[in-house]
């Protein structure tokens, strides 16, 4: 990166049961462009997997998020969040909306204040419950492969499946029962981007309608990706060449 001027920061936040190397493959396309990229591993994923507890949860993870804001200094961050992150760049947003420049939803949860994943969408009514049945008490496995489109979590390529395989691990029911904290009256003043990915749709996990005046009263922006959830595995530079426009 020396000698190239820093245009943006982007901070990726992976999803459940995935790890900071989802975005292998979007990192390097960025950074060609001079952008500045984070894309750690949440508290009990990847490399930090050895950190899950019973008492890690989406405070633990909007944290994680804060922190490396604040320790960085970082200001003027594009902040993405796929899938769960959702809730996590939300939260970590209330937090510190200063330093947020755009908050991206990439095939995510898009919460209200106070509002639990299971509230977004109840399907996760039933993970929660199998957790808490569990020989474990908390542990909530990936989902299931299907049969394609949908693949697992939308890959379907043999090559890229076990790639995907080997980032997967468990995540802690607590993540899926803790509110979302959206009651900070600046965030409402950060404009948002949606991204879609529309192909491999799951039956029961439903999208909420993306409302057409976004909080701060602008018009809503959303952005489709023909390909499954996780794009940034199958369509990285399709993905990242969205992300630019926001650079």
């Amino acid at each position: 990166m020396d000698g190239v001027k820093i245009i943006s920061t982007y901070l990726l936040v992976h999803g459940a049961w995935h790890s900071g190397r989802a975005w292998d493959r979007v990192v390097p396309l960025l950074e060609r462009a001079g952008h500045q990229v984070f894309a750690p591993s949440l508290t009990g994923y990847g490399d930090k997997a050895h950190l899950l507890s019973p008492d890690v949860g989406l405070d633990t993870h909007a944290a994680d998020v804060v922190d490396l804001i604040t320790e960085h200094d970082l200001t003027d961050v594009v902040l993405v969040g796929h899938s769960y992150a959702g809730l996590v760049i939300s939260s970590a947003a209330n937090r510190v909306p200063d330093r947020i420049a755009e908050l991206v939803y990439l095939d995510a949860m898009v919460p209200e204040h106070g509002e639990t994943a299971a509230d977004i969408m109840p399907i996760t009514h039933t993970l929660i419950d199998q957790a808490l049945k569990s020989d474990s008490g908390w542990r909530v496995p990936p989902l299931p492969e299907l049969p394609p489109p949908a693949g697992h979590f939308g890959v379907t390529d043999p090559a890229d499946l076990a790639w995907l395989h080997t980032m997967l691990s468990d995540q802690s029911v607590l993540s899926l029962q803790q509110p979302v904290h959206l009651d900070n009256p600046a965030t409402t003043r950060i404009p948002r981007t949606h991204i879609h990915c529309t192909v491999g749709k799951v039956d029961g996990i439903n999208r909420r309608p993306v409302p057409t005046t976004q909080p701060n009263g602008t018009p809503a922006q959303i952005w489709e990706l023909h390909t499954g959830h996780d794009c940034m595995i199958t369509t990285p530079t399709e993905l990242a060449d969205l992300l630019l426009k926001l650079g």
